[in-house]
C-alpha cells in the first residue's frame, strides 16, 4: 500500500467527502451585532439521553459567533431549501430575510418556519481541531416540521432526495 501524505492526502480526503451524501443544515445564533447563521454538512446525532448533536465549523465571521454562542439552533432543511442552503453557504448571500421564512424565538435565535426540524441546543463541548472547532451540545428544545424529502449535499450540490 502507497503511504500518501500531505497536500495530495489533503486533496484525496477532500474527494471521499464529497462523494458522501449527507445531510444539509442552517445552523443560527444571536450574535452582539445581530442574527449570524451557516450552512452546515458535518451535523451528526451523539446522543438519545441526553439528546445531544454535533457539527464542525471553521473560521468564518458566522463560524465564530456561533461556536462561542452560549445557545444555537441548528434547521434541518427540506428539499425546498436549496436556494436557502446555498445563500447561507457563500459569503454575502441573503440572510434572514422576510421571504426565507425566519421568526425569531423569545431567547433571540433565528430559526426556519418550515424546516425538516428545528432543534435549538445549548454547547456541552468546543474541542478545535486544525482550523475548525467541533460544537458537540445538548437538545433543549426540537420543533418537528413538514415531512417531505431531504436535501442533502453531494458532489459539491444541493440535491433533493426523492
Amino acid at each position: 500500500m502507497t503511504i500518501i501524505a500531505g497536500a495530495e492526502l489533503a486533496e484525496l480526503f477532500r474527494g471521499a467527502f464529497r462523494a458522501y451524501p449527507t445531510g444539509v443544515a442552517v445552523i443560527t445564533a444571536r450574535g452582539p451585532a445581530g442574527p449570524v447563521g451557516l450552512t452546515a454538512s458535518s451535523v451528526a446525532s451523539v446522543s438519545v439521553a441526553p439528546p445531544a448533536l454535533s457539527f464542525s465549523v471553521m473560521d468564518s465571521p458566522s463560524a465564530l459567533v456561533i461556536a462561542a454562542a452560549p445557545s444555537l439552533v441548528v434547521n434541518l432543511l427540506g428539499a425546498g431549501h436549496a436556494a436557502l442552503a446555498a445563500d447561507f453557504a457563500r459569503a454575502g448571500g441573503p440572510r434572514f430575510t422576510a421571504d426565507q421564512g425566519w421568526e425569531t424565538l423569545p431567547t433571540g435565535e433565528p430559526v426556519l418556519a418550515g424546516a425538516a426540524a428545528a432543534l435549538r441546543c445549548e454547547p456541552l463541548h468546543r474541542v478545535p481541531v486544525g482550523a475548525s472547532t467541533l460544537v458537540v451540545a445538548q437538545v433543549t428544545e426540537v420543533w418537528p416540521g413538514p415531512p417531505g424529502p431531504a436535501l442533502i449535499h453531494h458532489e459539491r450540490r444541493f440535491t433533493a432526495t426523492t
